[in-house]
């Protein structure tokens, strides 16, 4: 019964019998159970129930399959899971006891949400909790995300729960544990990681993800094992990623509050999302996007036009899982439903934009999503040229094995006539031969072929601010964390040419600090330069997203490396700019 309502949308099922009409969060309409003239009857998805304020009847799906079409609890069981596709399984002892024991998994899963929720906060994991604030996480998200930590105990969190009463075997099944082999103690599959509980629908924590902790906050590797990055619960009883997305339960409300759904690649950039106010942001699990999760993002927004946005990274890599994501898509199109694809800028993702440049940031590149279908052109035509008849014609069967993948023939007739016009705007009226071109009397395509060396190729439309953002980011941080450095490069610190206002007048007061008093302290520059106003642009500087991408800069590293690594930062920096200007 709970596989079933979680596969079905109450208001669709009463819209067949009842005509419903959108209110806040609900819907309305006039009760098929007694007469009236003024709505009074309310149909609440994310609660899965309806309610009559005249008469009282109240139910959910099941039940109003019973009281509207007057079938008896089996009959309604069997006819909504024919309509979700389902299997009546036969009642027996044995699946009142898995029953019984899938409640206390959902109790297990909970509890461990707890005790990592406490192990962030606890003083002997303090770094941990410092690197989540550092990347811009504030106490307020981490409450609402409910993120924790897993300790590098292997046995910390078996004993936790042990404690309370769950077996090694249920821990096993949820994938808190792992089971040894050779006979050898079950041990913890999650640790030394950032802990982010996956919620289902109903907000139940069915699985983690876990990022790792960076390399000055661990004990050295052994050996040649590189743990990955991110490590993601396996499918269970309880959890199957491929037909779920991270953050659902957040993004199903903002839907409903007409805010836009947004999927992004991990669950750190879900909540930099949530931080820059898209509270309807997602992700997949590790995974690509499945046509399960597509399907599930279709069915979350409320309107007829039901259109989320994809986030990619600008590089190679990103437009590739972009193109498997449309692929995916294509054969699911029908009238109202697709996609737009967004793209971020070189060597950015939606944590370090956030907290590096700010909301801004984040909103255009959202802004400058695209359809679909000038997706596909694109990534077809991106950065080639079509001189000759036969690579025109080589565009023009690739184009149209795309359309082909499309079931719905209505969608389908639409996508070959935007092609069409596209071909005809980059190409001219001669390039028409399997788009309907008109022939000669001799049988030949009429017209001449444009030249069109660079005309064709428009590249995919992202944000150029980053690049250079970044870079000065990192050149201002290395001077914060080490002010030694500046006797080492004060003739490039002065000559500096920073775009945004505020950063240049930051590099303005720290070559005035500097050049009066060289041998001020970290600290000491920190609390001074606050103190006259910089606070906020210190802390977008010296964060854990531009860490990421220049670690010779933290507070930690050797003086060495630090002016090493500055000099290829500034000379990597002016080479960008000239690339920009020319």
């Amino acid at each position: 019964m709970e596989e079933l309502r979680s596969r079905l949308v109450l208001s669709d099922i009463i819209q067949r019998k009842v005509r419903l009409t959108r209110s806040g969060r609900e819907f309305k309409g006039c009760c098929p159970f007694h007469n009236e003239k003024t709505p009074s009857f309310y149909v609440n998805d994310d609660k899965q129930f309806y309610h009559c304020f005249g008469c009282g009847a109240h139910g959910d799906a099941i039940g109003f399959a019973m009281q509207h079409d007057n079938q008896s609890f089996i009959e309604a069981i069997e006819s909504l899971a024919q309509e979700a596709g389902m299997e009546v399984p036969q009642q027996s002892p044995q699946d009142i006891q898995k029953s019984k024991e899938e409640k206390s998994l959902y109790s297990l899963m909970e509890e461990a949400t707890r005790w990592m929720e406490a192990q962030l906060r606890d003083p002997a994991n303090r770094g941990a909790y410092k690197y989540v604030t550092g990347r811009g996480m504030s106490e307020e998200q981490l409450n609402n995300f409910r993120v924790g930590y897993a300790p590098a105990d292997r046995n910390a969190v078996r004993k936790a729960m042990q404690a309370l009463g769950y077996t090694d075997k249920q821990m096993i099944e949820v994938g808190i544990l792992r089971a040894g082999k050779d006979g050898r103690e079950p041990y913890a599959f999650f640790r030394e990681r950032i802990m982010f509980p996956v919620p289902d629908r109903r907000g139940r924590v069915v699985a983690f993800g876990g990022r790792i902790l960076p390399d000055h906050l661990r004990p050295p590797d052994k050996g040649d094992y590189v743990p990955a990055k991110y490590m993601n619960s396996s499918d269970t009883t309880l959890f199957h990623k491929g037909g779920m997305l991270y953050g659902e339960p957040r993004a199903r409300q903002a839907a409903l509050d007409g805010h836009p759904l947004i999927v992004v690649e991990g669950y750190v950039d879900v909540v930099a999302c949530a931080k820059a106010g898209y509270s309807g942001a997602m992700a997949p699990m590790g995974t690509a996007l499945t046509e399960d999760q597509i399907m599930v993002l279709w069915r979350m927004i409320p309107e007829a036009r039901k259109v989320p946005i994809l986030c990619f990274d600008g590089d190679n890599a990103g437009r590739r899982a972009a193109a498997r994501a449309a692929e995916r898509i294509l054969p699911l199109l029908k009238p109202n439903h697709s996609a737009r694809f967004a793209f971020l800028p070189d060597g950015q993702d939606p944590d370090s934009l956030v907290n590096g440049q700010g909301k801004k940031a984040l909103e255009s590149v959202i802004n400058s999503a695209i359809p679909l279908v000038d997706f596909i052109w694109m990534y077809h035509t991106n950065g080639q040229l079509f001189e000759t008849p036969e690579a025109r014609a080589g565009l023009s069967k690739t184009l149209e094995d795309e359309v082909l993948r499309i079931s719905d023939r209505e969608v389908q007739h639409y996508y070959r006539q935007a092609f069409r016009e596209k071909v005809n705007k980059n190409f001219g009226q001669s390039y028409q031969k399997n788009y309907g071109g008109n022939k000669s009397s001799s049988g030949q395509y009429g017209g001449r072929y444009k030249k069109t060396a660079n005309q064709a190729i428009t590249p995919i439309k992202r944000p150029s601010f980053s690049r250079n953002r970044l870079m000065e980011q990192i050149l201002l941080a290395g001077l914060l964390n080490h002010p030694s450095l500046f006797d080492m490069v004060e003739e490039e610190v002065g000559m500096l040419e920073i775009g945004e206002q505020r950063l240049d007048l930051l590099r303005q007061a720290l070559v005035t600090h500097l050049s009066e008093k060289p041998n001020t302290e970290r600290e000491a520059l920190l609390q001074i330069l606050s103190n006259e106003g910089y606070e906020s642009e210190i802390r977008g500087v010296l964060c854990e997203a531009v860490y990421t991408h220049a670690s010779f800069i933290r507070p930690s590293a050797e003086i060495e490396d630090v002016q090493e690594g500055w000099q290829q930062a500034i000379q990597a920096f002016h080479q960008s700019r000239q690339r920009v200007t020319s």
